[in-house]
Parts: C-alpha cells; structure tokens; sequence
C-alpha cells in the first residue's frame, strides 16, 4: 500500500508543485486549501501531513493543535511550511506539535528528503522492543507517547518526545547534536544542531523546576542527569 500524504496549502499552485512532485515519488497524495477542508480528510489516516502555516479559516496551528488532541492522530508526522523564517516562528510552530519546519519557496528535494526521514523515524517505533523507560522521576511510555514527570503527566511533541525518550535510556552520557539529529531525524538529513537547542528549550521549560535534567555540555551537546 502506497504511503499517503495529505497536503494542505492555500495556494493552488504550491499544492499542484507538491503533488506532482509527490505522486513521482511514488506517494499517494490527498489535498486540502485550509485547514478546515483538511480536518474533513483526517478520516482518510494520512500517513503524513505537509501543512501551510497560514491559510485562511483554519491556520496549521490551529489546525495541529486541534488533531493532536485526537489519539488516532498523536503520532502522525507534520511538516509546516512557512513564509516565516524567524527562530520564534519555529518554536512557535514546534510547540504546536509539528514535527519539522520547512521556509517557502518550498525547496521540493528537501521536503522530500524531511518527508522521508520523517516516515522512516515514525515507523520505527513500532519496531523497536523499548516501550517503557524509567530514569529517575522520569517515566516514558512509547506504547502512548506519555512522559509523566514525579507521577504528573507531561505532554510533549512527537520530536521532543523522542529527544528525551533516547536521551533517558542513556543516563549520565553526553550526547551530542549530531547523534541526536541521526537518532530523532535520521542520518543523511541536515536540519541544524539549532534546531536540536530549540526542541531541548521547548523541553526544559516543560520540565519546570526539574530542567536541570537535561545538562549542557559546553561545545559539545547534553548530558541526560537522572534526578530522584
């Protein structure tokens, strides 16, 4: 069965590039003008979404914000694309809960390359044997993407949330930015050690008064501490 991709764009002719360009891929691509008309397509279970960050009636923001709500829906992997360049945008945009964040003009060798390596990353998960880590006050369950933190439960985005999944199952080691971006995005994938630091800021605030679990390593990445 064809991968599904759902892509969202309020621009006909950005839709039109994508899809072609998608459908050479070999995908199976579904497309919606706002955010509104895509929430009509979720029944279809994309695979993944490529979602423009500002359309009318119904913004990707909102329109994340309102499908992460939804279990069925809670893994599936979201690429923004924005006009927007600005590092605030991207937090923005991440603490949504997208996944990936890519500027306009939309570079369509690179969407295809982020859109691999996010379909990659999110079937891996279902292989792999972890489902359950506990370090510390920290427990993470992979089954259903919940960390609970001194027994409250903390939701996280998916890319942040595998960022402290892999980073608790080795305690006390530094870990770099590098290994961070093969293990969470996937090697052969360049998407910049700050877009690693902006996830592990979303992450620590998150964390509140425990933020000093996840140490930095002056030049060199972070350091997962275990706090009882």
């Amino acid at each position: 069965m064809k991968t599904k991709i759902l892509v969202v764009d309020d621009e006909p002719d950005i839709v039109e590039f994508i899809q072609y360009n998608l459908e050479n891929e070999g995908y199976s691509v579904v497309v919606a003008y706002n955010g509104k008309n895509a929430l009509e397509l979720m029944e279809e279970y994309p695979d993944l979404i490529v979602l423009d960050v500002m359309m009318p009636e119904m913004d990707g923001l909102e329109f994340t914000k309102l499908i992460r709500k939804d279990k069925r829906y809670k893994k599936t992997p979201i690429l923004f694309l924005t006009a927007k360049t600005s590092e605030q945008d991207e937090i923005i945009g991440l603490d949504s809960g997208a996944d990936d964040y890519i500027s306009k003009p939309v570079p369509i060798k690179k969407l295809i390359a982020r859109i691999k390596a996010n379909i990659r990353q999110s079937g891996k998960h279902s292989d792999d044997n972890v489902e359950f880590v506990t370090a510390g006050i920290i427990e993470i369950d992979r089954r259903e993407y919940i960390i609970k933190l001194n027994g409250k439960k903390i939701i996280f985005p998916r890319k942040e949330f595998e960022i402290i999944f892999y980073m608790a199952q080795k305690p006390g080691e530094v870990i770099s930015r590098e290994e961070l971006l093969n293990a969470v995005w996937g090697k052969g994938i360049y998407v910049g050690g700050r877009t690693v630091d902006v996830h592990v800021r979303k992450i620590r605030e998150k964390l509140g008064e425990f933020s000093a679990i996840i140490e930095t390593v002056k030049g060199v990445g972070y350091r997962f501490k275990v706090h009882k």
